[in-house]
């Protein structure tokens, strides 16, 4: 069976920096014609599409808010008239705003909630109907250690990847019999922008709680996912896997 994900176009959210832009490349490498999604930075968008074109993969700028239930759809019927389907979809997209329960404003919990896993389920919903047209399909979304762990100033980061893991366990269930696998990918701390700028100090606590004793690539991700959107994949649904070097067992 093959390795090879030649002919399949993938939907990856939140592409353009960081795990998605790992992730979007990955596939691309694999053969996919991949989808960018973002919603603001453009330009790191297009370096991103520049990089994969660069490399003689296929992609395709895709420019939606995940959280805005209208953009998704027309987004989504978009790719189907254009690219005929949608063999992959990554729920990558998200944010934090990271600060104690009691200073933390409502407003602040539902943008949360609506980035990390509002998001999920509009891109999901979208992309479902053709996929089980198709009787094939692979789903994939990015939860996080802090889901299964906690971690103090994150009540609404938490909660919302919390939620991804049960979404992500429901709908295995609901699409397994139409041959579509439904799994989430919960990495621990990775080595990105955000922890390149954390105090030593900081960096230093962290690594402690890791029996790795390193912080994790965007690619040891990227390949995890690359492997669960694989055809040889098709018998692994409804599962988390942990992308931490120890830190959650």
């Amino acid at each position: 069976m093959t390795t090879r994900l030649d002919g399949q176009v993938a939907l990856v959210t939140g592409a353009s920096r960081g795990i998605g832009r790992a992730i979007a490349e990955g596939l691309a490498r694999a053969g996919a014609t991949v989808m960018i999604n973002f919603v603001q930075n453009q330009v790191a968008a297009k370096e991103v599409l520049e990089q994969i074109q660069a490399e003689g993969g296929q992609a395709v700028l895709c420019r939606f808010d995940v959280g805005d239930g209208d953009a998704v759809t027309t987004a989504v019927q978009e790719i189907l008239e254009r690219q005929g389907k949608i063999d992959i979809l990554v729920n990558n997209a998200g944010m934090s705003i990271n600060t104690l329960l009691v200073r933390l404003k409502a407003d602040e919990w539902t943008q949360v909630l609506n980035a990390n896993l509002t998001g999920v389920f509009l891109c999901t919903k979208a992309v479902t109907r053709s996929m089980m047209r198709q009787r094939s399909g692979r789903i994939i979304n990015l939860t996080s250690v802090v889901a299964q762990a906690g971690n103090a100033g994150q009540a609404a980061y938490s909660a919302a990847k919390a939620g991804v893991i049960g979404f992500t366990k429901t709908m295995a269930k609901e699409l397994a019999s139409r041959s579509i696998t439904v799994n989430a990918v919960a990495p621990g701390f990775i080595e990105t922008d955000m922890t390149r700028s954390l105090p030593e100090e900081a960096k230093t606590g962290y690594l402690s709680r890791i029996p790795a004793g390193r912080w994790g690539t965007v690619e040891e991700v990227a390949d995890v996912v690359a492997f669960l959107a694989n055809p040889r994949a098709g018998y692994i649904t409804g599962q988390v896997i942990n992308v931490n070097g120890g830190m959650y067992m």
